[in-house]
């Protein structure tokens, strides 16, 4: 039986009235991990469902219209998936649950939860229609570019799935990169040894991998090189083998380096392009490579390209207002 198969056992949905809908939970922890401390994750989800909830014993009831009940009772099954196959409901799934169910075209709520990605720390999950394509291709594309906004989850989701693999020893290694002119500053002119000179422009990939697997255990495998810090530039000449290459920021590299990067393929790797078209810090910024190479690549079947907007953004709900507003200006 498979784990979303489960949710039948342990939900018994009742419609008591038009205005009213009786859900049992069956399963103990399920329902303190539904309820949250002191009730909290109910009172949110009552916030932003607009319906009234009520929970006693192992019940929750749902009052108000039709779609309020919808919203809040399809919510609840997303949850309820969510701890079937993570042991644990956070905050920020509230509010995803939420929007699950107002965008979804078909059961959304299950079909992000497909694509999971388990890390020592936490699993991982879909945020959006689009992450949930961006997984799926990671695991299943030789090759991955992606474009969109901050917030997105590009950089976070390649890391994820890359020292996943790395940890289940499916790969030998994994290579972070990004090009090394940013905003002007050039690596030659900055202080420090190459790796001190290239981790302040890592560090959005270093916070992912210590918040999924702990700074301890990624210090360790850095130490080791089974994850290595590299300028784009120092990708020249290699054959990448049996690794997982991540190259960030790639709006500021040029049509010629993501060339580069991306025929250093080799046996058993996969490598991934991530950037943002509307944050080059090039001095001209047609000189950028990204939205050509996406041009000149996007017909090849073995290459994947997703596109994400500002209804992927995953932080804050108002980043995605604040990209939306300036795309509107330009």
């Amino acid at each position: 039986m498979s784990e979303i198969s489960k949710l039948d056992l342990s939900l018994v949905l009742k419609k008591i009235d038009k205005g009213t809908l009786n859900i049992q939970v069956l399963h103990n922890e399920m329902l303190v991990s539904l309820a949250g401390q002191f009730n909290q994750n109910l009172i949110e989800l009552e916030k932003v469902t607009g319906a009234k909830i009520f929970f006693r014993g192992n019940s929750i009831t749902i009052k108000g219209s039709t779609e309020k009940i919808t919203q809040a009772s399809e919510a609840i099954k997303f949850l309820a998936n969510k701890f079937l196959l993570t042991n644990i409901i956070e905050k920020s799934d509230i509010l995803l649950s939420v929007k699950k169910e107002i965008n979804s075209e078909k059961s959304t709520n299950i079909r992000s939860l497909e694509q999971l990605i388990k890390t020592p720390r936490k699993s991982v999950i879909a945020r959006s229609e689009k992450q949930s394509d961006y997984i799926k291709a990671l695991k299943e594309n030789d090759i991955v570019i992606s474009l969109g906004p901050a917030g997105t989850g590009k950089s976070f989701l390649a890391v994820s799935v890359a020292v996943t693999l790395l940890m289940e020893k499916k790969i030998d290694r994994v290579i972070l990169s990004r090009p090394a002119v940013e905003a002007g500053e050039k690596l030659g002119f900055l202080p420090g040894d190459m790796k001190e000179k290239v981790d302040p422009y890592l560090r959005p990939l270093y916070d992912a991998l210590y918040e999924l697997f702990g700074a301890d255990k990624i210090d360790k495998k850095i130490d080791s090189g089974e994850i290595e810090i590299a300028p784009l530039a120092f990708m020249r000449g290699r054959t990448l083998k049996n690794c997982f290459a991540i190259l960030d920021e790639a709006q500021n590299a040029t049509e010629t380096q993501i060339k580069m990067f991306l025929t250093r393929i080799g046996e058993n790797s996969k490598l991934v392009v991530n950037g943002d078209p509307s944050q080059i810090d090039l001095l001209n910024k047609s000189h950028s490579g990204l939205i050509k190479s996406r041009e000149i690549l996007k017909d090849l079947k073995e290459i994947k390209v997703i596109e994400f907007d500002h209804k992927d953004v995953v932080r804050h709900p108002l980043v995605s207002k604040i990209i939306r507003a300036y795309q509107k200006k330009h």
